[in-house]
Parts: C-alpha cells; structure tokens; sequence
C-alpha cells in the first residue's frame, strides 16, 4: 500500500508518508544542528506524522470527514523510547506544545500524559503499518539540556522550532510543487561591505568635535566586535550615532564569532519604522525583514502582481540575515507554545541580538526576559547587546542567571561622552495644577507637555489657547496621530506657535524637537526620554533646551507608583537625574522597591522549573501587553473601502491588521459601556467597530466617559 502524508487537491500530486518523514527530518536534523542536537532533530522528524499510517487518515485524504489524531502516536514511540523533548515536540506539531500533565491524567485531558495514556489504552488508531516503512533513529540528549528543569524547558521549546518549522517547509515544498519563494537575500559580508562604505566619511573625515566623538564611539564598538560572544552593553548618549554603531558592531562581531545573522529588537512600532528607515538607506530597499503588527508583506491574501514578497515569507520563521522586530514579537515568541509563533526559534540560535532602548524591557516580566537571554547565550551560540542611553542596572540579574560572563562595555569615556553629548538640563518645579499648568504652556510659543494619564492630555488641550494647540494620545486612532505629526513638524520647522500637550506615547522614538518640555513626574527612564524630545537640533554640549519636571494634582496610575516613588528619591540625590550614575542608582532603587516578585508577576521562572512543564498555561500568562484591552475602530476618511470589506467579508486577520490604523484600545469598562448605549457594533468578542461616530474627535480622539459624550445622544 502507498501511504500517502498529502495530496495536492488541484493537481492530485501525491507526496508519501516516507517521502515527507524523509524530508522534514533532513531539514529538522540540519536546524537542530546548529545547538549540537543534529540526531535529535531527525528523530523528531521521522516520528512526527507516523500517526498518519492509519487506515482512518488515509481514509480522511480520500474524501473522510472522521476526525483523526495522528500525531500522539510519534509522541508514544518518543515517550517509549524515553525522550521527553521529542514526545512535547511531536505531541504539539499541529496544536502547539501542551501542558505536562501528570501521569494521573485521564484519557480526555489534553495533556501529554493524557494523551499518552490514550495511546497506550489503544483509544486511538492503529498506526502499526509504519514498521513496513521506517527505522527509529537512535538519539542521545547532551547532557547541558536537561541540566534543570528550566533548561529543558527552554530546549524543548527551540527543538519544536526545528520540527514545526521543517514539517512548514517540506509541505510547503510539496503543495507548491517546489515553486517556494524565499531567500536571495544578500550575505552577511554584502552587508558588512555597504556599511563599511556609508560609514568610511565618519572614520576618515571626522566633522569637528562631534565628528571626533562619534567616530571614536564608532571605533571602539567596531572594534569590541572581535571580542568572543557574551553580553555587551552600549550605553551611547542621545545624538552619538548609536543606530549605526550598534549595527557596525553587530556585523563585525558576527563575522568574528560565525554567527549567521543580526537580530535587532526594538520596544515600539514607531521606533521600529524609523530604524528600518536609517537600515534600508544603508543597505537598500527590501533589504531588511522587519516583523511586527503594522508591516504589511504581499501575502496569498494580498498579493501584488502575482508576486509575493520574499519578505512576508522570511518573517515566518526569520530565515533572514537581518531582522527588524519587537520586544513583544520576540519575547512572546520564546515563551510561546503555537507552531506559528514558535517556528522561528531555531533561527535565534547564532546570532547577534541587540535590544535597543534596552531599559523598556518589560518590568512585569524582566526576571524571564534575563533568564530567556542567558540562555541564548550560555546554550544556543548568541551575543545580546543592551543598547541605550538609560542603561538599567541589570548586571545583579544576570550575574544570578548568566554567572561568570560579565556585561562588556562597547563606549569609550562614558561620563565624559554624556558631558559632551549634553543638549538639555531637567529642572523640578515642583507641584502644579492644571490650572498652572495651562498658563505656563500659554506663555510658551512652542513647547511640548507629557503627562501620565489620557484624560489630563484631553483636559489641557481643551484650556488652551486655539492656535497651534494639539493632542496626542492612544485614545486617537495611528492614522489621526500621524497626521498630528506631520501637521507639528510642519509649524515647527516654520517657526510657527505650536504647543503640544501628549501622553507618554511621544517619547517612544518619535522624531520632534522642542525648545521647551514639560513631564509630568514619571519614571526616570521616562524623564529622560521625554529629554530626548528637546533641544534635537542643538548643538552638543551647549545645554540650551530645558525640561521641567512637575508634579500634577491627578494621581498618577497605580502602575507607575513605584517608579514615581524611585524617580523621587533619584531627584533628592542628584543634582543632574541624567547623569549614568543617576540612573544606575534609579534603577537599583526601582528594582530593590519592586521586589522579586514584581520582576516575574506571572511566576513564570517557577513555571518553567516545575516538574509538569506547563508548556501551554507559561504561553497564555505570558502577555507583555495587557490582553485586557479590547479594541475599537474607527470609520474615518478613506477607511471606506476597508470597512466594506470587513462588512462583506468578517475580520478576516489580514484585513484587521490593515485596519490597525484606524484602531483604539479601550478598557474593559469603556469597551463594555460604549457597547451598552449601543455605540459599538461588536465584529468578535473582544473587538468592534464605533457606529456612534460623534465620540470621536480627529483633535482628541475617542471619549473616555460616557460623560465626555453625553450631549451627543440628545
């Protein structure tokens, strides 16, 4: 009998049970190499789809609509054969990796040992017929995996990578009958070449005094990048040129460690578009993969000419020299457990890792966000660089977690490069009303406030003065506030009267330039950001630009206690918060105020190292963003023909992520509220579209209470 894996529906190809084994072990076996388990990548791939040697499968590739379990007998044989890893791996290829279980675990539990104790009650089909067909290969796990409960945790996890993402390319390979469209990108030299070119004018002739500082902050991390893999540091001021340095580093350190790619990590969409922007000027259009929400690929759904861009395919599993991502994407990912998040895994395994803005870490979750980095280097080949101007004082985490490998410092003359790069100083007024607060903005021609809370963003708006006044804040849909920006850089650069109260969202990368900020009291990491929004175009080292820090009369959120807590006690001891010992003695103090705890509020680290390797229940706890959230859209011009869409056709997933401009975040409250006056029109169950459009303002966004809108429904 001809046991058959596929079938092309439109062609009637056919691809055997051998033949996709065969192939998705060579290509799981070559991935899993790269961390020294080449035998156990093939063993993965060999037993994976033996479930499908049934009668009831092959009867299902004919025309069957029984349901049938075919991959909890490859985890049967593995768990016979005493490799754990393998049976998770097998277990989840289809589903994503489940949750350990106990071996009490019934039938009907979803668990490995349930399923595995079905297996052995022959409650699911008879799969014998493999033993015609396919010899078990012989595996042995090194020993460094399977150390602790956590490190097996973590190297199941990258071995499901090399299994999901080779059963992906095998049947890719078949269905589209060899015709895949990925790769082609340039080498790592081709790379290193291009930036060598755009950087020689820095090197060779440096532009005054600045020029002179940034070439040797360049030089040194240039030459850091021969040093043997570990953890770096690169805490660069604002202004240095750390964008390219840390890219400089980064190509040179692969090429002396033969790493195979950069992977660079970037906390915000907004910071992500204008990096990729500086990157592609560099080494040219379509050169880089960046993979988050926004980025739209020509896709099956969405193609261009019949073509499908290389990069849409890349960014499935980053099979790609340089890769543009978020904190969120890659985070989420290394503690995810679904095949579609988790494919990408293995191709973390050697590379240069920068994490950019490095002290926007996820506090609630910084405790594995360390333990997740000292395993991709101690075990899978890889260099991390923290890279920012706010360095946070991380060196106790990881001496705990990664001991004996020391951060390395890629600039030279910290503190005196701080002095010399210095554009701005923060001065603390002390407690201000809204009131005050108004008048002082009003005597400003143009000036930017940051405050805490999005309802004290709408209420200064709404006290001053008409002209040049405006708002930004996350209860305004991206398209309105790019059309905000575009609208202040204009008066800006005209010179023209422009007062800008915002939320914290403007100090995320975003690119203008005051002569004047106000922040509301915040964390210092936050201050200082809000810092980097002023005086940009100064001249370095002349301190023109000033912040003033206050203190509103609004609470601040209940999240930011704590950080408020340490600013404060920052600002008694410093004279200049800005300075690296500022913020290392803010950060210690915030950490040591937060507690253990506070570092791991999911108790995922104690998840990981218990013995029931809860694969599923660590995925669905670790959420970096707040999964209470629910989401609004917003009708706004030229949004027409995507909303028909969504009419006609439902939220299909690339359609919404078009229509991630035009979307709010809402509290649960707020969400529930708006839907009870019949506002909204729900399109899912944590999603809807406003039909109410008059609570919603182009100038201030969505109306946060059903207050703010009351007048609207008379």
């Amino acid at each position: 009998m001809n046991y058959l894996a596929h079938r092309d529906p439109e062609d009637q190809r056919e691809q055997s049970i051998l033949e996709h084994l065969r192939g998705t072990a060579a290509l799981s076996a070559d991935f899993a190499a790269v961390f020294g388990v080449r035998d156990e990548g093939l063993r993965c791939g060999v037993l994976h789809d033996i479930g499908k040697y049934s009668a009831a499968f092959q009867r299902r590739l004919n025309g069957s609509t029984e349901r049938v379990d075919h991959s909890t007998a490859g985890a049967y044989e593995a768990a016979l054969l005493g490799d754990v890893p393998a049976a998770f791996c097998i277990a989840g290829h289809h589903g994503g990796l489940p949750d350990g279980g106990t071996k009490a675990d019934a039938a009907d539990k979803p668990t490995l040992h349930g399923r595995l104790c079905r297996a052995r009650k022959k409650e699911i089909d008879d799969y014998s017929a493999y033993k015609t067909e396919v010899q078990l290969p012989a595996a042995a796990l090194p020993a460094v995996f399977i150390k602790t409960q956590a490190t097996a945790f973590f190297f199941t996890r990258m071995l499901y990578s090399c299994l999901v993402d080779a059963d992906f390319l095998d049947t890719e390979h078949f269905m589209q009958n060899g015709a895949v469209e990925r790769g082609a990108f340039p080498s790592l030299d081709a790379y290193r070449k291009k930036l060598s070119e755009h950087i020689a004018p820095w090197l060779e002739k440096p532009n005054g005094a600045l020029g002179e500082n940034r070439s040797e902050i360049l030089r040194a991390a240039l030459a850091t990048g021969k040093e043997r893999r570990g953890l770096f540091t690169f805490t660069a001021p604002t202004g240095s040129g750390k964008t390219i340095s840390s890219m400089a580093f980064a190509l040179a350190h692969a090429k002396a460690n033969g790493l195979r790619r950069v992977i660079y990590v970037i906390p915000y969409c907004s910071i992500i578009e204008q990096t990729q922007a500086v990157f592609e000027d560099v080494f040219g259009p379509g050169s880089i993969v960046a993979h988050y929400a926004d980025v739209e690929y020509a896709t099956d759904e969405n193609r261009k000419g019949g073509e499908r861009d290389k990069r849409y395919l890349a960014s499935e599993n980053w099979d790609a020299p340089l890769i543009l991502t978020t904190t969120v994407q890659f985070f989420e990912s290394l503690f995810g457990n679904r095949p579609s998040r988790c494919r990408k895994l293995h191709n973390i395994a050697g590379s240069v890792i920068v994490f950019d803005e490095a002290q926007m870490l996820p506090v609630p979750f910084l405790r594995p966000c360390v333990a997740a980095i000292s395993e991709l280097i101690r075990n899978y080949d890889c260099s991390a660089v923290l890279c920012t101007a706010t360095q946070p004082a991380l060196e106790p985490l990881f001496a705990e977690m990664l001991p004996g490998c020391p951060p390395h410092e890629l600039c030279p003359r910290r503190e005196e490069m701080y002095e010399q790069f210095r554009r701005v100083r923060f001065t603390f007024i002390g407690k201000c009303t809204d009131e005050l607060l108004t008048q002082r903005l009003s005597e400003e021609k143009q000036v930017l406030c940051i405050v805490n809370r999005r309802d004290q963003a709408q209420a200064l708006f709404a006290r001053l003065p008409e002209e040049g006044r405006f708002h930004l804040s996350t209860a305004m849909c991206p398209n309105d506030r790019r059309e905000k920006l575009r609208e202040i850089h204009s008066r800006l650069k005209a010179g023209k009267v422009c007062r800008v109260v915002s939320t914290s969202l403007v100090e995320a990368g975003v690119d203008v330039d005051f002569p004047v900020v106000y922040r509301a009291l915040a964390g210092l990491d936050s201050v200082i950001q809000a810092g980097g929004r002023c005086n940009r175009e100064g001249m370095p080292g002349v301190v023109d630009g000033v912040v003033y820090i206050f203190e509103s009369d609004r609470p601040a959120p209940k999240m930011l206690a704590q950080n408020v807590s340490a600013a404060k006690k920052t600002l008694e001891g410093y004279e200049d918060i800005a300075s690296p010992a500022a913020i290392k003695a803010y950060f210690s103090e915030l950490f040591a105020e937060k507690g253990t705890s506070a570092l791991d509020t999911q108790d995922i680290l104690k998840l990981c190292g218990g013995a029931t390797m809860p694969f599923a229940e660590v995925a669905e706890r670790f959420r970096v963003i707040d999964n209470s959230q629910y989401t609004v859209y917003i009708p706004r011009a030229g949004s027409e023909a995507l909303f028909a869409e969504l009419e006609h056709a439902g939220p299909r997933r690339a359609l919404l992520r078009q229509l991630g401009k035009y979307a709010v975040g809402v509290y649960p409250q707020h969400y529930r509220d708006l839907r009870e006056i019949g506002a909204v029109r729900e399109i899912s169950e944590n999603a809807a579209v406003l039909e109410n459009t008059r609570l919603y303002s182009p100038e201030t966004g969505l109306a946060l209470t059903l207050e703010e809108g009351a007048g609207l429904f008379t």
